[in-house]
C-alpha cells in the first residue's frame, strides 16, 4: 500500500464497519481519536472504540473521500490530512442524521506491512 491509497483504505473499512481493518491501519501504541471523541491509546482500544461505534451511530454511515494533503517529513514517514463526508450516521433514538464533513489527520509511517498511523485523529468539520 503506498501512502495515497491509506485514505482509501481507511474509507473502506469504515464504510464496511470493519474494525479489524481500521486498526491494522495503525501502530501497535497508536493513539487515537475517534469522531464521536473517544480517546484511545493502542490498537485493542482503538478496535473496541470503533466497534462500539459501528454498533450505534456509524452502524450504516459511508465515508466518501475528498481534498487530501500528504506531506512527507523523512523517509518512510509523512503527514496526512484527508477530509471525508459522513453521509448514513444515525441518532441514538434511530434517526437520520445529516451529511458532515470530517477530517483524518494522522502522523503515518511506512512498516513492513503497510503504512500505518502513529496518531490518528477524526475530527468533525464545520
Amino acid at each position: 500500500m503506498n501512502a495515497d491509497s491509506y485514505t482509501r483504505a481507511f474509507a473502506t473499512a469504515f464504510s464496511t464497519q470493519d474494525a479489524d481493518s481500521l486498526v491494522r491501519l495503525l501502530s501497535d501504541d497508536a493513539e487515537v481519536v475517534t469522531a464521536t471523541g473517544q480517546h484511545c491509546d493502542g490498537r485493542e482500544a482503538a478496535r473496541l472504540a470503533f466497534m462500539a461505534e459501528f454498533e450505534g451511530t456509524f452502524r450504516s454511515a459511508r465515508l466518501v473521500s475528498g481534498r487530501a494533503k500528504l506531506r512527507p517529513v523523512g523517509p518512510g514517514a509523512a503527514l496526512l490530512s484527508q477530509r471525508y463526508v459522513l453521509a448514513g450516521a444515525t441518532g441514538p433514538d434511530g434517526t437520520d442524521l445529516p451529511r458532515c464533513a470530517l477530517l483524518l489527520s494522522a502522523c503515518i509511517i511506512m512498516r513492513p506491512d503497510g503504512w500505518q498511523a502513529l496518531t490518528c485523529h477524526i475530527t468533525a468539520l464545520t
